[in-house]
């Protein structure tokens, strides 16, 4: 069996997460392809937005395909989530089954300063998604510093779509830009719960 590990805090999903996942699942071919929000990431600020609104917005990716399901799992743990922690619970809940996790390109160039990284390198084959056109010497460089460290690397051609959570929850596009960015159902989330200043 192939478990699939699709992360972030997803504040809100957007076109750029869809494609990313749906490359991955072409890429990969999982059993099982878990979106999972996180609770308070480690290396950003926590998000304002509530988890069970997160959570309701990434319904979106199950869209994508039957094996997609969504998990509180790290929203529900509370405080700080550790990927470490996630890949445990998940080996426990997957017995036998290969990981693989999705990791943006620049988190690849900084993989070495996540806590218990190489236990991380053990577990699962990382899928690595570009976030910028050109920047494949730097992460071929990163990928094969990490594959001397044991790990194993995937990448993924998913098209670069430049688009960022940060730049939609400051009302940085235009409606009609909006419209392409947000799948529907997250639209309707944050229509609903008045979320961004009311951004839509």
């Amino acid at each position: 069996m192939k478990a699939l590990l699709f992360g972030g805090t997803f504040d809100p999903p957007h076109a750029g997460h869809m494609n990313n996942l749906r490359a991955a699942l072409e890429l990969v071919r999982p059993d099982k392809a878990i979106v999972m929000p996180a609770g308070i990431p480690p290396h950003k600020k926590a998000s304002t937005t509530p988890g069970k609104v997160r959570l309701a917005m990434c319904q979106c990716f199950t869209a994508l395909s039957p094996a997609v399901e969504v998990s509180d799992w790290e929203i529900a743990q509370g405080g700080r989530s550790y990927t470490v922690h996630t890949l445990e619970m998940l080996q426990e809940k997957y017995p036998g089954a290969q990981l693989y996790m999705t990791i943006g390109s620049d988190m690849l160039e900084t993989f070495d300063e996540w806590y218990r990284w190489r236990e991380i390198l053990a577990m699962v084959t990382l899928v690595v998604q570009s976030r910028e056109p050109g920047d494949g010497d730097a992460l071929r460089a990163a990928a094969q510093k990490l594959e001397e460290a044991g790990g194993k690397i995937m990448f993924a051609d998913a098209p670069v779509l430049e688009c960022a959570s940060s730049d939609i929850r400051a009302g940085k596009y235009p409606p009609a830009r909006l419209k392409e960015l947000l799948p529907p159902p997250v639209a309707d989330v944050i229509h609903r719960n008045g979320l961004y200043g009311k951004l839509i």
